[in-house]
């Protein structure tokens, strides 16, 4: 079955599900977030005791720069070796799983649980790959993740890709498909991560997901759909959470690579990553914009260089990119006619990365305009106030920009984010 998925940068995956375990213990949120809040871990802690838990599998972030951080990572794979050999574990093989998450909103995100070939992504900006970051990598990020995973016998993913596929081709008919498929798991998630329940695809489910994919993906249906030339080669996938776990994945088989014959490169578990697809267009799926505000500048001084920046640019609003912004004297805008970027988070932050260095200034990026616009309204700072990205943007402008700025939007609370629960060999 798994052959039909060849040339595909998605296929089914032997996926291993925990067996005799709580799963309400077992599954916790994807180590990057609450890097700034450890009575969250704590909690989690004191909630999973001593129970089996994918907790003792991962290293929350906030414990990368520990002082204990080599026998954490020890630790770690030693009881993930354990799990294996206790029989933690059932293996699906060949597996698709269709899974439906109950946010704490109410809302409802589907996705597709498989493996990505690693062969088919890279996060360097202008990558021609079928699967592409959606912001840039911090390189910084990397090795420690990398001295996590390259030793580690299993993965637990957080990594979901999205795919553009407005008429709903892919995923939502499985929805109607649940009485084929065999439940697998349905739990409440802990510290408001919602509910979650996972299906097994039966054969003729995965044969429609295949035909789905074939269909979604032609060279002519893509250039078509973004009105490109025949040299654009087509963008599968887009990394919407979990790009740096993507990235070190990558890394890590890139090693391997070096020590085996290219014949066998296909064989090596490490060549794959374990991951969700979820359509860009499911209801479910917010982008929050992510405002910027200079700190220890002169805010007059930044808008006459803004305006000096881009030709043709102006006060006031009108056609093109408006970037508004709130200072202490009040509230105006810079309209940049004629931009050559796809979205005014890249204009702006493509003037601001030269500017704030050379003016010895500082930038912070905040979630939520009322506190942005209270920060800007400080003497020595100016807030810009960036419009909520359309979804629809997102293909275009990694297509035509490569990647996108840095914070350019946040999808989803950090409760909202991908558990871990399911798991795969790697070695």
């Amino acid at each position: 079955m798994s052959k039909g998925f060849d040339g595909l940068a998605f296929s089914p995956a032997d996926i291993l599900l925990p067996q005799n375990c709580e799963y309400s213990k077992w599954a916790v949120v994807a180590c990057d977030q609450y890097t700034s809040q450890p009575e969250y871990w704590s909690r989690v802690e004191r909630y999973v005791g001593s129970a089996p838990s994918s907790l003792r599998l991962i290293l929350p972030e906030n414990c990368l720069d520990g002082p204990n951080v080599e026998t954490d990572i020890m630790e770690i794979n030693n009881t993930m070796t354990r799990y294996l050999r206790e029989g933690r574990f059932k293996e699906l093989p060949h597996a698709l799983l269709y899974v439906e998450r109950k946010l704490k909103s109410g809302k409802i995100r589907r996705g597709l649980v498989g493996k990505v070939d690693l062969e088919q992504y890279d996060y360097e900006p202008g990558s021609r790959t079928s699967v592409r970051a959606t912001e840039g990598t911090v390189m910084s990020r990397i090795p420690p993740r990398v001295a996590v995973r390259k030793n580690a016998p299993i993965e637990l993913p957080h990594v979901m890709l999205l795919c553009d596929d407005p008429q709903r081709t892919l995923i939502e008919p499985l929805t109607t498909r649940k009485e084929n498929m065999t439940i697998l798991y349905d739990f409440d998630l802990m510290e408001d991560g919602g509910h979650v329940t996972g299906w097994l695809l039966d054969e003729e489910s995965v044969e429609l997901v295949l035909a789905a994919m074939q269909a979604l993906w032609t060279a002519e249906a893509f250039r078509e759909r973004y009105g490109l030339g025949a040299d654009v080669p087509v963008l599968q996938f887009a990394v919407g959470d979990g790009n740096h776990s993507l990235a070190t994945a990558k890394e890590c088989y890139e090693r391997q690579k070096r020590y085996t014959p290219p014949e066998k490169w296909k064989d090596l578990p490490s060549r794959y990553a374990l991951c969700e697809v979820v359509n860009l267009h499911d209801e479910s799926l917010e982008f929050e914009p992510i405002h910027r505000v200079a700190f220890h500048i002169k805010e007059k001084d930044l808008i006459d260089a803004l305006l000096q920046t881009f030709p043709g640019a102006y006060l006031g609003e009108g056609e093109g990119h408006v970037l508004h912004y709130t200072w202490a004297e009040g509230e105006g805008a810079v309209t940049v006619p004629h931009p050559d970027r796809q979205l005014p988070v890249g204009t702006l932050q493509s003037f601001l990365d030269d500017y704030i260095p050379a003016n010895r200034g500082s930038v912070d990026y905040i979630h939520g305009a009322e506190i942005a616009a209270e920060l800007g309204r400080r003497t020595g700072n100016i807030a810009f106030l960036l419009p909520p990205m359309k979804k629809k943007k997102l293909f275009p402008t990694v297509l035509h920009d490569g990647i996108l700025p840095r914070k350019t939007f946040s999808m989803g609370e950090a409760h909202d984010k991908r558990f871990y629960l399911e798991a795969r060999k790697i070695r």
